[in-house]
């Protein structure tokens, strides 16, 4: 190989190198850029909101308004009412999710794959479209105004994504463990519980993260299911956090800094199984 292919591979290589980490750096930027922006005026006075550049520092940093978001605004009861929610309908939907991913992906049967895609299809509809019918559901039900129709509608929102990540896990689990375990005497729903299911805990884990995301930051269902404080979820608060603090922006922007920790920390420490179970999901499935 002459030198001057060498030097041309090398050339080509460094370019490569340097677009791929400006293209990383630039959308880093992008990402953080509201949230750095976020986390300093939290700490400012409504003055220096108004008159100070966006990015200046404070001049002297005001705890006061975390102090006053959490003291002034009801915010215990709407974080305990968005775990109440998160925790129920994530846990719901990964019993639902996986009982349907283990009869489609274990037992085989007419039509199971064109089941799997009807479920699938629920990914493409608008969750705007779904609005009325779920409203109707619900209030016949009569669980407006109340967390647990919140719990239902989340649970159900989220389970075709939720069976697709599991199914995609399920389908890779040898066929060779199920048959030693039937031959041990284990029943259908002791293949599931003792076989497929403690097997299937990296998309588990993927779903179940996914859903707490969902379910932590939803505001379009908790303004239409609920009416009270005493069922209103952490993001729907935020809305009102204007009305109580008339003008008291920066103590808002606090508020908001701390709905956001817990989602921030779930990914955070579950980075890997999300990142690992969305791609092995779609590839084994």
């Amino acid at each position: 190989m002459s030198t001057k292919v060498v030097r041309e591979k090398s050339k080509f290589g460094f370019l490569g190198t340097f677009f791929k980490w400006f293209y990383l750096i630039f959308f880093l930027c992008i990402t953080l850029l509201p949230l750095v922006w976020l986390f300093i005026t939290s700490f400012k006075t409504n003055l220096e909101f108004e008159t100070a550049s966006a990015f200046s520092l404070p001049k002297s940093w005001q705890v006061v308004n975390y102090v006053k978001a959490i003291s002034m605004s009801g915010l215990p009861r709407l974080f305990l009412n968005s775990i109440i929610v998160a925790v129920i309908a994530t846990a719901l939907n990964l019993i639902v999710s996986s009982m349907g991913a283990f009869a489609i992906a274990r037992e085989k049967f007419k039509f199971n794959g064109l089941l799997l895609s009807i479920i699938m299809s629920g990914v493409l509809i608008p969750i705007i479209a779904l609005m009325v019918p779920y409203f109707r559901l619900i209030k016949n039900l009569f669980l407006i105004d109340n967390l647990g129709g919140l719990i239902l509608v989340y649970a159900a929102i989220n389970l075709p994504i939720s069976v697709y990540l599991i199914h995609g896990f399920m389908s890779t689990i040898p066929k060779e463990l199920e048959e030693a375990a039937v031959i041990d005497g284990c029943s259908f729903p002791q293949r599931f519980t003792k076989v497929v299911f403690p097997l299937s805990q990296a998309g588990l884990a993927t779903a179940g993260v996914l859903m707490f995301i969902y379910c932590w930051n939803e505001f379009t269902y908790a303004m239409l299911l609920t009416n009270s404080e005493r069922a209103r979820t952490l993001q729907l608060g935020i809305r009102y956090f204007k009305s109580q603090f008339v003008v008291d922006y920066t103590s808002m922007l606090a508020a908001i800094v701390i709905t956001m920790l817990p989602t921030i920390l779930v990914y955070v420490f579950m980075h890997d199984q999300i990142i690992g179970g969305m791609t092995n999901g779609a590839v084994k499935g």
